[in-house]
């Protein structure tokens, strides 16, 4: 699968153009989904040249290498501006109800659990456990 990988707010908290601190379980969830389930990641980001590179050494001094960065294959003609790639995923902290718990991306994707299953589970939890849905859904 090609996981399409947000940068800014994503893997690390919002502090562009400085790269801000890590967002828990961020880089743990990559390695495991690149190294252990062998998806393809690739770096979807708005930076570039200097930024860019930063970025992309942040995340290889952590263990993380991308399949390609802002690209859909390594060694694609480089683009003036960015544009769409064809990915399975997309993880950013920009979409429709921002970014989910990496906890339940990596449940997402790895069970190919939908928020639709996520809240059907919220009916099947033990007593006690509803509250915790309840808090990450409202």
């Amino acid at each position: 699968m090609i996981i399409a990988v947000d940068f800014d707010g994503t893997i690390v908290e919002e502090a562009y153009p400085a790269i801000g601190k890590p967002v828990p379980f961020a880089i743990e969830v990559l390695k495991r989904l690149q190294e252990e389930e062998h998806h393809q990641l690739v770096l979807w980001t708005v930076r570039e040249g200097k930024l860019l590179e930063d970025a992309v050494q942040y995340c290889r001094g952590r263990g993380i290498e991308f399949y390609a960065i802002n690209s859909l294959f390594p060694g694609e003609v480089d683009f003036e501006i960015s544009r769409k790639i064809a990915a399975d995923v997309f993880i950013d902290d920009r979409s429709i109800g921002g970014l989910p718990d990496w906890g339940l991306i990596y449940r997402m994707i790895t069970k190919n659990e939908t928020w639709e299953t996520i809240f059907a589970m919220q009916n099947e939890l033990p007593k006690g456990k509803k509250g915790f849905f309840k808090k990450l859904f409202t």
